[in-house]
């Protein structure tokens, strides 16, 4: 079983690594795929190119086993739509394996705005991180209901279809924060690891940029 976790990763910081940790033990995926995004439907176009945060990631990753760096979606033309992506990665592993696409909260709340949301599930498990003790309720509450479990067994007997949600440690870091920390000269350290950090120091990433 494997898991998707897709982002601009503007920078990539330990609010993206943690949690994706939590749920690769949680669920013990073989791999967590991560996948830089090329052009974001619902973001603002990313500061740093598509290679500096591929180049972030790769050394976010490169000392933790099963943290794979998947370029897949740069290589693509025009927005990068997850049921395209989720498309290509069932091509690659076939009909059977079963696919997590990981997302948090806020994300899940507004997939009926993604493109053509309504197949994601026909290609892949979703898997919601979320601070302890805070389900919220959002819009597609009883779209969910049928396809809701609580058993990670349930994700492995099937290759896609199915809808977690799992509790991970709370970190309220924002890529936008540490750019505007950096873009006023004050030091992110502590929410990035060190090598991102100082990646982005050789590079002269985010200095006076807007957040």
């Amino acid at each position: 079983m494997i898991g998707i976790l897709g982002g601009t990763f503007d920078p990539i910081h330990f609010g993206h690594l943690r949690p994706a940790l939590e749920v690769m033990a949680y669920l013990d995926l073989r791999e967590v795929r991560f996948m830089p995004c090329h052009i974001p439907p619902h973001r603002r176009t990313p500061l740093a190119s598509a290679a500096q945060r591929c180049a972030m990631v790769a050394l976010a990753i490169a000392d933790q086993p099963g943290f794979v760096l998947d370029a897949r979606e740069l290589g693509r033309s025009g927005p990068s739509y997850s049921v395209d992506t989720l498309r290509s990665v069932r091509a690659e592993c076939g009909p059977r394996q079963p696919v997590c696409l990981l997302m948090g909260m806020d994300a899940f709340a507004g997939l009926r705005s993604w493109y053509r949301w309504e197949e994601v599930l026909s290609l892949a498990h979703i898997v919601v991180a979320h601070r302890p003790g805070h389900l919220a309720s959002c819009e597609l509450e009883d779209w969910v209901q049928p396809v809701y479990t609580e058993q990670p067994a349930r994700l492995r007997e099937r290759p896609a279809g199915c809808v977690l949600f799992h509790a991970v440690s709370q970190m309220d870091i924002s890529a936008s924060e540490i750019r505007g920390l950096l873009a006023q000269g004050d030091s992110p350290r502590y929410l990035l690891p060190d090598a991102v950090l100082g990646y982005i120091a050789a590079q002269g990433l985010y200095r006076g940029a807007q957040s």
